[in-house]
């Protein structure tokens, strides 16, 4: 495939590169830095050693290893890679490369984000959730004892390279993880893309398929257009009716509960997908989505082996890891819905009876 280039304009512009073989885009992206830190899980050490030989001769290079998946989003380690850069002189002009799925690149835009107020950062994904989502927009994040991603900033990378060949070494239950961000975006903006999905399931899930590099390009389409006109997620609606960047915590307030409560142990796409379950459910109880668009949720997420329900019994601790979300206004919570499929919306505060409605409707 020809490598596809999608500009994002947040608080600078910059570039997300899809396609295959897009390590000779990196030096480009790291142009006027001395010193690279290179932060990377262990499982990805030899492919960072290799980045490490291609950029010595140019620049000073730092290899980070941190721990895998949301192990890395913790102050701990932030501050080890502080210190690490710290010891290594970095300066304002260096610069940092998040090297891993959606948690290393998290972390790493953060600790990008926190040194000296800011240097730059360039993002390798190399799953499907941190190519379509974690990577790109900008924010950057650590999680906490009260929540996830309740520590951090909005800080955007210089350049993201989505390399499709790291997808084909991908453990199957990660690939089909992060489809669960691909299809939140077919819920609420691109509606082709569930219609993609529902025809030919394997083929959208074939890492070697040209269906697979085309969803990608246009969840990362979708996400870099929102991102542009919603840095910050002010939550503004415009005249058109739309809702900013917040519509892309489509599923998110009830999958990130999930995940607190399961301490990080389910993927990060499994819990989204339970969380798109639970408010499909929500707006159907509400009158704003049919049975039918409700059954469709469960037809696309069920077809990706994705999970559509969660053990019952669990609601107090679910509703107390809700409250703390970073999308709560107060004690009010705040769903982003849809008022029909691609039509999305927020709803703040709905009544008690509805949200454990929706949770008897998810629960096993």
């Amino acid at each position: 495939m020809t490598d596809a280039v999608i500009g994002v304009w947040a608080e600078h512009a910059y570039d997300v590169v899809i396609g295959r073989g897009l390590l000779g885009h990196l030096p480009g992206m790291l142009d006027g830095a001395q010193r690279v830190a290179i932060i990377h899980p262990g499982a990805l050490a030899a492919t960072a050693a290799m980045m490490r030989d291609d950029l010595v001769d140019d620049f000073e290079v730092t290899l980070i290893e941190v721990p895998e998946a949301e192990d890395a989003k913790t102050a701990e380690v932030a501050a080890f890679c502080w210190s690490v850069l710290g010891t290594a002189g970095f300066t304002r002009s260096d610069a940092v490369v998040g090297l891993g799925g959606g948690a290393t690149t998290d972390l790493a835009g953060f600790v990008a984000a926190t040194w000296l107020r800011g240097i730059r950062v360039v993002q390798i994904p190399t799953t499907l959730l941190g190519m379509v989502d974690a990577a790109v927009g900008g924010k950057t994040g650590i999680n906490t004892d009260a929540g996830k991603n309740l520590v951090g900033s909005f800080w955007s990378p210089s350049g993201v390279l989505c390399d499709l060949t790291a997808l084909e070494t991908l453990p199957r239950e990660d690939l089909l993880a992060g489809m669960a961000e691909v299809v939140k975006v077919g819920f609420v903006r691109d509606t082709s893309i569930l219609d993609d999905v529902r025809r030919d399931p394997d083929a959208a899930t074939d890492p070697q398929g040209e269906l697979l590099a085309d969803l990608v390009r246009r969840a990362v389409q979708v996400k870099a257009e929102v991102v542009s006109a919603d840095f910050r997620e002010t939550s503004a609606t415009s005249g058109d009716g739309s809702i900013g960047r917040e519509v892309l915590n489509y599923g998110h307030t009830f999958g990130h509960a999930v995940e607190r409560r399961e301490r990080y142990r389910w993927r990060h796409g499994a819990a989204v997908s339970v969380g798109i379950m639970y408010v499909a459910e929500l707006a159907a109880l509400g009158g704003r989505l049919s049975d039918a668009d409700v059954d469709l949720h469960r037809e696309v997420l069920t077809a990706l082996g994705l999970p559509v329900t969660y053990p019952g019994g669990h609601w107090d601790e679910l509703a107390a890891a809700m409250a703390v979300d970073k999308k709560s206004r107060g004690s009010m919570l705040r769903f982003v819905v849809l008022n029909g499929i691609g039509n999305p919306g927020v709803w703040a505060g709905p009544d008690q009876a509805f949200l454990t409605g929706a949770y008897d409707a998810i629960s096993v």
